[in-house]
């Protein structure tokens, strides 16, 4: 990624920015009209439903990169619903997923919490075969019926009433909510829900909650290919990397940009606001 632009990032951030600043609408203007001419060209070659593909990874990212997660559940609620085919569908969330995380990892780096990440990742590293495992034994729609329901009941109890008790708890426990998230990873490629749970009952900040849930995320996904690849007994033909799901990277990194400026502006009680809104979100995705 360019320096220039991380910096600008960086920057703008820092100080939450200025939405009439006329150097961020000419990004924002300019990025759109981008995007409608590729989805115009993708939708001339042939690419079905391009235009509507790009859309929605756009609309998904910039929700999703409000609060730094939740984008494959978000996304996948409607791509697959568009695309008649499920493999094509999870490699557009994949790389876009980690086009994105690569894109808030560099715009939030200082914000990183060095010293506290390593339990998370060590509990996810070793709750990602587990997910892959049930991946490849247990009937998805079991998972989604299950988990779905607990984010949407988690979300609405925390937005009605946000508890006034913050946990203290050391490094055995957080590497059992980076399990939790490796085993999601793994089972639906959405490792960030339970980690960014943790950290919000922490009582941390909105920068620090994003410090640790948001490098987990993208450590998460490569280890989660790996595994699939190494455990999945047989690949089907169809199961090679398809280079066209690219062009949509730049609709994910867009909505990213736009997400991040929003993230700028909130407090830390708008931040939780938006994390418990995006968990309701996401059951209600993974349930679809």
């Amino acid at each position: 990624m360019p320096a220039w632009l991380v910096d600008s990032v960086r920057s703008r951030l820092g100080n939450a920015g200025d939405w009439r600043a006329p150097g961020s609408l000419l990004v924002g203007l300019v990025g759109l009209a981008c995007l409608v001419m590729e989805g115009a060209i993708l939708s001339a070659y042939g690419i079905q439903s391009a235009a509507v593909v790009m859309g929605v990874v756009f609309a998904t990212s910039t929700v999703s990169s409000i609060a730094g997660f939740a984008f494959s559940a978000l996304c996948g609620a409607v791509l697959f619903h568009l695309m008649d085919s499920p493999v094509y569908a999870v490699q557009v969330m994949i790389l876009c997923s980690i086009a994105m995380q690569l894109f808030g990892v560099a715009a939030l780096w200082r914000s990183i919490d060095w010293r506290g990440l390593p339990p998370y990742l060590a509990g996810g590293i070793l709750g990602v075969p587990a997910g892959v495992y049930l991946l490849l034994h247990l009937h998805i729609g079991t998972y989604r019926q299950i988990i779905g329901p607990l984010l949407i009941a988690y979300g609405v109890c925390l937005l009605v009433r946000w508890p006034s008790r913050t946990l203290q708890t050391g490094s055995l426990a957080d590497a059992g909510a980076g399990f939790l998230g490796g085993v999601t990873g793994g089972l639906a490629g959405f490792p960030g829900a339970f980690v960014a749970v943790w950290c919000g009952l922490k009582g941390w900040d909105k920068a620090r909650q994003r410090g640790v849930y948001q490098p987990f995320i993208l450590c998460m996904q490569p280890i989660t290919l790996l595994a699939i690849h190494l455990m999945q007994p047989a690949r089907p033909p169809s199961a090679h990397l398809d280079f066209m799901p690219i062009a949509f990277i730049p609709a994910a990194l867009l909505g990213t940009w736009f997400g991040l400026r929003i993230f700028a502006r909130l407090s830390d009680r708008q931040f939780q606001v938006a994390v418990n809104t995006l968990l309701i979100m996401s059951g209600i995705g993974l349930m679809l």
